[in-house]
């Protein structure tokens, strides 16, 4: 993402924005607290693991459709676009390899574990909600580096696109 660091920035933003709502919730005090965020965040956990898992293995899907379709075009498309959609592709697997991974670690019965000392609860839970909110970042970021793909395809097929659009936003200003 050396070229783009705005896909960067959008990853650091979400990262930083869920150690914010980390550092909101506070410190875990007992083991009945830390019990029910674990269960807490595994409810809500399951729905955005397989939500993402779903996205990414769509866009990945999607990706190799572009991959054919630009090959039939006439337009010829330079590194760059090539480049990003294989970006898209590594972010839109590791995000759907992530999502995999926060799926199969909310599948252990927490209640089961109440024999447990109460700090291996707390690492748990820090432990899933730094998953969930690696999850987050990367569908984030595969988001924004999907647009940046498909901006540049859809303005290497119609190069005069950026020209129409600036010509749009001046005569929208002008009235």
């Amino acid at each position: 993402m050396k070229n783009h660091p705005w896909a960067t920035g959008i990853f650091i933003f979400f990262v930083l924005l869920g150690w914010g709502a980390r550092e909101a919730i506070g410190g875990i005090y007992s083991l009945g607290e830390a019990i029910q965020l674990v269960e807490t965040l595994a409810s809500s956990g399951l729905y955005l693991g397989a939500a993402s898992a779903t996205s990414s293995a769509t866009i990945l899907a999607l990706m190799l459709t572009i991959t054919g379709m630009m090959r039939r075009l006439d337009a010829d498309f330079d590194y760059d676009v090539w480049w990003r959609i294989n970006l898209v592709a590594k972010a839109a697997t590791v995000s759907l390899m992530t999502s995999l991974l926060l799926l199969l670690a909310l599948v252990f019965p927490v209640g089961e574990f109440e024999g447990l000392p109460a700090d291996w609860f707390i690492w748990l839970y820090n432990g899933l909600f730094a998953i969930t909110v690696l999850v987050v970042a990367l569908l984030a970021t595969t988001v924004a580096l999907l647009y940046a793909t498909i901006h540049d395809v859809i303005a290497t097929m119609t190069p005069d696109i950026d020209a129409a659009a600036q010509s749009s936003d001046k005569q929208t200003s002008e009235e």
